[in-house]
């Protein structure tokens, strides 16, 4: 499992670089075009608004493989070790749930519904927006179950790991 999370680790990494690179360079060519050119570009905006979401998306799942996200720790370091690890446990398990029913279930119908509706300025289906949701639910549940494994393996809580 460790040489899937290294690989998974590299790509949502390049995949997070690449699209906060074309962000930068969507916006500098928006602010160029509004206040040099007097002309703002149309599909600048809307391209950016994409980019920002599926960075913003694939960014929350790799937060999750390097267990960067936001949690309440002195609570868990007050815990005995084996409750530590059972608390550790059951978060991820509600980390699957809550992925599984939001971002899969409910990215693939607002996909679904989504795809019928074209951008105006790309001309593109507004479901390729919606589309990182199941992806990205996905990837933090491979994460989670990751986390479960690493707790299950080494008999200690992921902080000590």
């Amino acid at each position: 499992m460790d040489p899937i999370k290294k690989i998974l680790d590299k790509v949502l990494s390049t995949i997070c670089v690449i699209l906060f690179g074309a962000l930068v360079v969507l916006v500098t060519w928006q602010v160029f075009t509004r206040f040099v050119l007097n002309n703002p570009s149309a599909f600048s905006e809307e391209l950016a608004k994409y980019c920002f979401v599926w960075l913003v998306m694939f960014g929350a799942a790799f937060v999750f493989g390097e267990n960067g996200h936001m949690r309440i720790e002195f609570i868990q370091d007050s815990m005995p070790k084996k409750l530590r690890m059972t608390a550790q446990i059951f978060i991820e398990v509600s980390i699957i749930i809550f992925s599984a029913l939001v971002l899969i279930s409910g990215g693939l119908t607002t996909t679904k519904i989504a795809w019928t509706q074209m951008s105006a300025a790309l001309n593109v289906p507004v479901g390729y927006l919606y589309a990182v949701m199941p992806v990205s639910g996905c990837f933090i549940i491979f994460y989670c179950i990751y986390n479960i494994y690493v707790i299950a393996k080494t008999k200690k809580p992921l902080e000590i790991v």
